[in-house]
């Protein structure tokens, strides 16, 4: 055309694409969650008296009020976080409620389910205070240092304690105790997932190969000196506390993390080797931890010996007596396993009375939750978020399959507590900061490109 210049036609503009925020989803599961809970606790009172537990509208009230208001907060704050986080941890802590609960009945001079209730709460509180208060997670990565100098303190403080059940890790004064490891174990993940972000192409592209394992290049003692010094002494502080299994949660973690980071499969070798010579030198050496692993080894030995079973045969024997469907509820004996019944062992109670299809559900909501921690870390842009939330995930699937495997009898009893199931406050406070923490990281990985950018 002469006289005119051609203008090219501007592209069609994309449409934004929709992001949907599952609130409703979530409020809906809830209320499932809740009211499972609550036809437990009936069922146990049933299955015990013969009649409705007295206190049963009010335990069902406080949970649907906690669940309440921890959903507004996900609501206001992470609008876009995923839904299935706040019902699955809510659905286990008030089964761990009921199971608790059930097991106090037979010990009416050692009720733990009120403690419970108040740590739950407690936990809640914080869970809320947390997704109110980070608006964005990659503010933690400025605390990496003070974090790890925090959790290396907690560690440390419970040697000057007594030791409770061969090992020094609870911290007491007057009737409250307090596990700092719980605490520490959290602040740990955020100092590895901060350090292996900032060094993460050195260590996956520096150093040399080991022998003909190309797979496994080697970082210079420069970059994994520090994270290494670190965990050691981590470890070592535990090792003091005949603390083996938060000793082997922390190896654990750290050896995921640093793979996730370089992406090199022969931290995963290495690791396993060293977590064997690990474990083979401290249950040779070890008075407490050797005797563990005879009872492993040998559950059966104190009854061969006229001692009556112990822990681990009377756990094996509530999973036997299960079955596939259960005795149901409050109508089992896992109360014979003793002291540990409500703490370590309180998943023979599920096995007993839930039976091989309560175990498997109870395992896939752990399963669940896993899943949706990893799918918030893959889909996180930034290099610390994914390592953080792979951290976090990576600590409730340790922790599960460390505590599933010493009662079943696995592998050897280790002493921890199963999150959100057993007894024990700083358990579950700790184990609401940590969905809280997955809460924030899930809803920036599923935020709409401009909301995020406008954070």
């Amino acid at each position: 055309m002469t006289g005119t210049r051609a203008v090219a036609a501007a592209p069609p503009a994309v449409p934004a694409v929709r992001v949907p925020r599952r609130r409703g989803t979530e409020l809906a599961l809830l209320v499932v969650a809740v009211l499972l809970c609550v036809y437990g606790y009936c069922d146990v009172g049933l299955a015990k008296n013969g009649t409705v537990p007295p206190g049963a509208a009010g335990y069902g009230a406080g949970l649907g009020v906690l669940a309440l208001l921890a959903h507004l907060a996900v609501r206001f704050r992470a609008p876009y976080a995923d839904p299935l986080l706040l019902p699955i941890a809510v659905l286990l802590n008030g089964l761990g409620l009921v199971l608790i609960y059930r097991l106090d009945l037979q010990t009416p001079h050692d009720e733990a389910a009120p403690a419970q209730l108040i740590w739950s709460t407690i936990g809640v509180a914080l869970f809320i205070a947390a997704v109110l208060a980070l608006r964005d997670h990659r503010v933690l990565q400025r605390y990496a240092y003070l974090s790890v100098v925090t959790a290396l303190l907690l560690m440390i403080v419970p040697v000057f304690f007594p030791a409770v059940n061969g090992a020094r890790i609870w911290i007491r004064f007057g009737g409250l105790s307090i596990q700092p490891g719980e605490f520490a174990k959290v602040l740990l993940a955020v100092f590895f997932a901060s350090y292996l972000a900032a060094n993460r192409n050195a260590l996956a592209c520096t150093g040399r190969t080991l022998g003909r394992f190309r797979s496994l290049q080697l970082p210079t003692g420069r970059v994994l000196g520090p994270i290494v010094t670190i965990w050691l002494l981590s470890v070592g502080v535990l090792v003091l506390e005949r603390d083996l299994g938060t000793s082997l949660l922390f190896f654990g973690l750290f050896v995921i993390l640093l793979y996730v980071a370089t992406g090199r499969i022969g931290w995963i070798a290495v690791g396993l080797l060293l977590a064997v010579l690990g474990a083979f030198a401290v249950g040779s050496l070890e008075p407490h931890v050797h005797s563990r692993v005879q009872d492993w080894l040998h559950p059966f030995a104190s009854i061969d010996a006229g001692q009556g079973p112990n822990q681990l045969a009377q756990s094996l024997f509530a999973f036997a007596e299960g079955g596939l469907l259960g005795t149901g509820l409050g109508l089992g004996h896992s109360i014979l396993i003793g002291f540990a019944a409500k703490s370590d062992f309180i998943l023979a109670t599920a096995g007993e009375e839930l039976g091989l299809a309560g175990l498997c559900a109870i395992f896939l909501l752990y399963a669940l939750l896993v899943e949706r921690g990893y799918r918030a870390g893959l889909a996180l842009r930034d290099p610390f978020g994914r390592l953080l939330a792979v951290g976090l995930a990576s600590i409730i699937a340790l922790q599960v399959f460390v505590i599933a495997g010493g009662v079943t009898g696995l592998i050897p009893l280790t002493g921890m507590a199963l999150p959100f199931l057993a007894q024990g406050g700083s358990s579950v406070v700790t184990n609401w900061i940590i969905v809280a923490l997955l809460i924030r990281l899930s809803g920036s990985a599923r935020a709409p490109l401009a909301d995020e950018a406008s954070r």
